[in-house]
């Protein structure tokens, strides 16, 4: 059997990286809340004044890529971030280092929510900026229609 031990090593040094991409979504999380919260009260209704369904369909691609991303990427880095310092842990456990375990434990717990707190708000942004484009084309499209 040959020693994968270089695996796990290299493994381990993902963490410190993980955990910082981790802390960045959540600050983008918080940056995108804000932008949504701006695009609610004055956006949008520059947008409506506009009437170019083109121009505003392609900002909303863009704007709602970003809140997908924000939704899918953390969660899974979270996981990640849960389980890499587990198995060092579980490790740690097997030696009788108990104190170990629960400080692997509580960065893995940690991790995770801050994978799902970035992954929440990119889901909610997104859902409410779909609903919000939607609503504005169906207006954008009926006032054409109308003419």
């Amino acid at each position: 059997m040959t020693d994968l031990g270089w695996v796990h090593e290299g493994v381990k040094m993902l963490l410190l990286p993980v955990i910082a991409v981790l802390l960045a979504a959540c600050a983008a999380a918080l940056l995108e809340a804000g932008l949504a919260l701006g695009e609610r009260l004055r956006g949008l209704a520059a947008l409506r004044r506009s009437g170019d369904a083109q121009a505003i369909e392609k900002l909303a691609r863009r704007r709602l890529e970003r809140a997908d991303l924000l939704a899918r990427v953390p969660p899974m880095l979270g996981l990640m971030a849960t389980i890499i310092p587990l198995g060092p842990g579980l490790a740690a456990l097997g030696r009788g280092e108990s104190q170990a375990l629960a400080q692997a434990v509580t960065v893995a717990f940690d991790a995770t929510v801050l994978g799902l707190i970035a992954g929440i708000v990119g889901l909610w942004v997104g859902r409410l900026r779909r609903r919000w484009y939607e609503e504005l084309l169906d207006e954008i499209e009926t006032a054409g229609a109308a003419r």
